[in-house]
């Protein structure tokens, strides 16, 4: 990735959850694919408070994610997720993912997304405006 001298005080977030029923399966642990359920709220989140979610909502697809597990969670275990901009390129940007619960990991990852133009799919570059804040927006506080 390029730029990536150019986070001065990259993005992030943390968002405080439980895990809900629904993010079980039938042994009561969490689901595996609720570690990227959560980044995306986190994603959300931080774009909602960062004053792009408008701009970048459906117009950023995944196209890497990744994920380690360190521990099992469970029906409403409280967890921090957290979301920082760690690379910014000209076309797409990569998120480092922690889910913890009382202070342990339990899982880690990394999640990658590129801005493309709606109308053809195609990988477009940042904007300034976007660019900036994304690469200097420091820790964000989550809407309520």
């Amino acid at each position: 990735m390029s730029h990536q001298n150019d986070l001065p005080d990259p993005a992030s977030v943390v968002l405080r959850r439980r895990i809900e029923w629904m993010d079980t399966d039938a042994a009561g642990i969490y689901h595996w694919t609720t570690v990227f359920r959560l980044a995306e709220a986190a994603e959300a989140a931080l774009h909602t408070a960062l004053g792009i979610a408008d701009f970048t909502f459906g117009a950023t697809p995944r196209i890497k994610v990744e994920a380690s597990f360190a521990r099992s969670l469970r029906f409403n275990d409280p967890v921090d997720v957290e979301l920082a901009v760690t690379a910014l390129g000209r076309t797409s940007v990569e998120y480092r993912l922690a889910v913890r619960s009382d202070g342990a990991t339990a899982a880690e990852g990394r999640v990658k997304t590129v801005l493309i133009d709606r109308s053809t799919g195609r990988a477009v570059a940042w904007p300034d405006d976007v660019r900036a804040k994304l690469s200097a927006g420091g820790p964000q506080r989550p809407p309520d």
